[in-house]
């Protein structure tokens, strides 16, 4: 429902049955939209991104080169359970804070089901902050070249191609048809499956105004000669993409050039491609790199033509879901979880109470020390006795009072205890006050962002406010984080 014929839009997405979907059209509205809700830009505090990112913690590093990386990307979740990715700049970028406003404000007036769009930026002090929707399914890089189980089908290359192609006529239809570094990494997929073109390369990257860091084989040939990025250079860098789509690796233009004069053909093409690969559809796609690769940028095709030349190869699998063709296990059921995710999972609140119960306080490390020094003071005794009363509600059931005897512990003790912020959450819960357990639980991994637990919880609230795909995503975090625990202490 919802989604109109148009011309050149289309949308791959999954059915609330689990079976692939038709191939949709949807048409682009008023205001630049699809027919997708998307919150209005805004502006973000320092502190808000903090805590969505568990004060930025190492374990929610999602940019490519990690702690390398010079500008990294973090991944969070808001109050409001909105996934979020957020790019934080270094020091030295953006000495000006009305400039990176306004960049960020005109990108932000952008909303494409094809884009990674950007939800708001935070511009406090010296702090240079964006924020995106988060995309859960990884980079096209990592699909393309440094793939797992299985190599990207050439049905989902073609669709690939195209839906970068929209992204970029849609971006240039708007009036930002300059886009910086275009490459594999700027490629994610989000829930679907489905290919997204990350925002942040709309926006400059910071007063230097490179516009590429990429390898110089592949920088468009007047980037160069001028240093400077103009539309027709986006389409080179599109030719480069697609030259990744047809072979699988990093090949440089020059290079690829070379064999398609020579006709050597199967030198570009990826050998893992060989029973999947239609001679119309690869002579169309290499005829099409060849033009955005001219030397010349007034040679090259625009966005537009591009999603012509594109269309007309989407129609072997225009039924087969984006996640199919991916091979992306979908649900909670392809999650190997241990009987505390299994009970979040399925919300069996009682079968959470006794594992809490069971585990203690094993995981708060050094708190238990801590604790004991302080009991020299008044004060503390009367906080302690505050966290054994919680503790002798939260055994014997009486989940209210466990709410309020560990607040009394929280609002006056000097320890962050993440357990007792984990057994407030389950109270809560108990007390149907879903929105105060996620909250907890997301204080906890603030304490402890490693600890699996909180994002357990976490999952079990937001299972329970229904946000399935939410707390999907953070049930395979806190598995995630298990195998990690685990492989560490072997």
């Amino acid at each position: 429902m919802g989604c109109k014929c148009s011309k050149f839009l289309l949308c791959w997405g999954g059915e609330p049955n689990g079976e692939g979907p038709a191939l949709h059209q949807v048409e682009t509205q008023e205001g630049g939209t699809r027919g997708f809700n998307l919150q209005s830009f805004r502006e973000y505090t320092y502190d808000q991104l903090k805590v969505a990112t568990s004060g930025f913690a190492l374990e929610n590093i999602v940019s490519e080169h990690g702690e390398k990386a010079p500008n990294m990307v973090y991944r969070g979740i808001l109050e409001n359970q909105t996934r979020i990715a957020v790019k934080k700049f270094n020091r030295s970028a953006w000495p000006d804070s009305r400039q990176f406003l306004q960049e960020a404000k005109t990108v932000g007036q952008l909303r494409d089901q094809r884009l990674a769009n950007l939800l708001g930026c935070c511009c406090e002090g010296d702090e240079r902050l964006l924020v995106a929707e988060f995309m859960p399914n990884e980079t096209l890089a990592k699909h393309l070249f440094h793939w797992d189980a299985q190599p990207m089908k050439w049905s989902m290359r073609l669709r690939v191609a195209l839906c970068l192609a929209q992204a970029l006529e849609y971006c240039t239809s708007k009036g930002r048809d300059l886009y910086h570094d275009l490459n594999a990494y700027r490629v994610l997929f989000d829930d679907e499956g489905n290919p997204r073109l990350s925002c942040f390369g709309l926006v400059k990257n910071s007063r230097d105004g490179k516009s590429y860091s990429t390898n110089l084989a592949f920088t468009p040939p007047e980037y160069l000669r001028t240093g400077r990025v103009i539309p027709e250079s986006v389409i080179y860098s599109f030719g480069t993409l697609l030259l990744g789509l047809l072979s699988g690796k990093h090949i440089p233009p020059s290079h690829a050039l070379d064999l398609i004069r020579d006709r050597n053909l199967q030198m570009l093409t990826d050998s893992c491609l060989e029973d999947q690969l239609l001679n119309d559809q690869c002579t169309d796609l290499i005829s099409l790199a060849t033009r955005c690769l001219q030397a010349e940028p007034r040679e090259r095709p625009n966005a537009k033509s591009v999603v012509a030349a594109l269309l007309p190869l989407q129609k072997d699998t225009e039924q087969v879901s984006s996640l199919a063709l991916m091979g992306i296990q979908q649900g909670v059921e392809s999650l190997h979880l241990t009987p505390l995710g299994e009970a979040c999972k399925k919300l069996d609140l009682t079968a959470v109470h006794e594992i809490l119960e069971n585990l203690g306080y094993k995981d708060d490390e050094g708190t238990a020390t801590e604790l004991s020094f302080q009991m020299w003071t008044d004060q503390m005794q009367e906080t302690l006795n505050s966290k054994k009363k919680g503790d002798s509600a939260f055994r014997h059931n009486d989940f209210r009072g466990a709410i309020e005897y560990y607040t009394q512990f929280i609002l006056v003790g000097t320890v962050a205890s993440p357990t007792i912020y984990v057994r407030r959450s389950l109270a809560h819960l108990m007390c149907d006050m879903p929105q105060q357990a996620f909250e907890d639980a997301m204080q906890a991994q603030i304490i402890s962002p490693t600890w699996p637990i909180a994002s357990y919880l976490q999952a079990a609230a937001l299972f329970t406010m229904g946000k399935e795909n939410e707390a999907l995503t953070v049930l395979k975090d806190g598995s995630t984080l298990e195998g990690n625990n685990k492989m560490g202490s072997t």
